[in-house]
């Protein structure tokens, strides 16, 4: 490794550090698997209120023709994440990475709010919602609250249910499966009951 490069790692550990780092060249995924854990983890990253990541794809050295098919996978994922409110910028941070700026989870329901035909049309179901505990589904409501007023409604309540069951998928597309999700859950609404806060 030249000197150069050891110097450019060392100025990204003490800038990223592991946590806000994805390394997606350790493991050699294919494309598609390297889209899918990107995206899940920009989203989680996303939810916990983290601004600036780095993401290395890897420079295609030992692709087929020099030509990194995870990098290119990867840059058109990231374009998908800045339409969909996930991903505020990105940029080429060397040949094998990129430095992503993250956008504020509000961000992610008004680019829903924005599309004219979104790529998936749920249904507002509130049974969606009958498994949280009633500590969640007081901080869901007040985001759903806070989001409605945004907008102008004035009288929220015909509303509400809906907003809550659009911000609660929205929300969870961030906090994956594992131990203690809904707390981590609360988090991500608490954070983002904040943002509404601060406008």
């Amino acid at each position: 490794m030249s000197r150069m490069r050891s110097l450019q790692n060392a100025l990204d550990e003490a800038r990223f550090g592991p946590g806000r780092t994805l390394n997606l060249r350790a493991r050699l995924p294919t494309a598609a698997e390297a889209a899918a854990r990107a995206e899940a983890w920009l989203r989680e990253k996303q939810a916990s209120r983290v601004a600036e990541v780095l993401v290395i794809t890897g420079r295609g050295n030992q692709s087929p023709g020099g030509v990194s098919v995870v990098r290119g996978r990867v840059g058109r994922l990231l374009a998908s994440l800045r339409r969909q409110g996930v991903v505020r910028e990105f940029a080429e941070h060397t040949p094998g990475s990129y430095v992503v700026r993250l956008a504020p989870l509000s961000s992610v329901r008004e680019a829903a709010r924005r599309r004219r035909h979104p790529v998936v049309e749920r249904p507002a179901d509130p049974k969606m919602l009958a498994g949280l505990d009633a500590e969640t589904r007081v901080i869901l409501r007040r985001v759903a609250e806070r989001s409605l007023e945004t907008l102008g409604v004035r009288d929220v309540e015909p509303f509400l249910e809906r907003e809550m069951v659009a911000q609660f998928i929205c929300v969870a597309q961030g906090v994956p499966d594992g131990p203690r999700r809904e707390q981590r859950l609360r988090l991500a609404l608490a954070a983002l009951l904040e943002e509404y806060d601060d406008r």
